[in-house]
């Protein structure tokens, strides 16, 4: 058996230097923004389905992604505060924080996004944008839009600036590729018989 560990002794005058420090922050407090990886954590279950955070170094996917940016100065999963403009991005398992290149399927706008929230918990969706990603990518009246979202790793220039809330110039993705996105998208769908989700204009 491990014995207990000694009490720390306080002074009056070195209890009274805490309680004043503490006072001081008032309201919630935040970690401040880094790329610390934060652990991957056990299995959870939301609304009756698991997810199992997993490390996918290979994650590419298409769907359907939302926004959300009402939640303004909430703590996300990762621990930060939430910035509704800052280019950001929340996902059931991938890593925190881990980067995606989002591609918005109905304009073509391409976005890397930091990722460090967990969500979207509604069906038929990948990917929740922040407001300030949806934006950018054209898509914040669309409401749901179809999307690529596959995993990169950015260079550390490209991590400071969405670190600090700003935005990385994306190559355009060719009319080309993007007709063939889509073509995916719709075979899978018919694959699975998955209707899209209701907002998709």
């Amino acid at each position: 058996m491990i014995p207990p560990r000694p009490l720390i002794p306080f002074t009056l005058p070195a209890l009274a230097a805490l309680l004043l420090l503490a006072a001081c922050g008032g309201g919630a407090r935040y970690r401040a923004v880094s790329d610390r990886p934060a652990p991957l954590g056990r299995p959870y279950t939301v609304r009756g389905v698991t997810y199992v955070p997993a490390d996918d170094r290979t994650f590419d996917v298409l769907g359907y992604a939302g926004w959300y940016g009402s939640e303004s100065g909430n703590r996300v999963a990762l621990g930060e505060r939430f910035r509704p403009g800052w280019p950001s991005a929340a996902h059931p398992t991938l890593p925190l924080p881990s980067y995606v290149e989002v591609t918005a399927l109905n304009t073509g706008a391409t976005l890397v996004v930091r990722v460090n929230d967990r969500g979207p918990f509604a069906a038929g969706r990948v990917l929740d944008l922040s407001r300030g990603a949806a934006e950018r990518l054209g898509v914040r009246a669309a409401g749901v839009v179809p999307v690529r979202v596959r995993r990169v790793e950015p260079p550390e220039v490209v991590r400071e600036r969405l670190r600090r809330g700003k935005v990385s110039p994306s190559p355009a993705v060719p009319d080309g590729v993007l007709a063939n996105l889509r073509a995916q998208l719709a075979a899978g769908e018919r694959a699975r018989l998955v209707r899209p989700p209701r907002g998709i204009r």
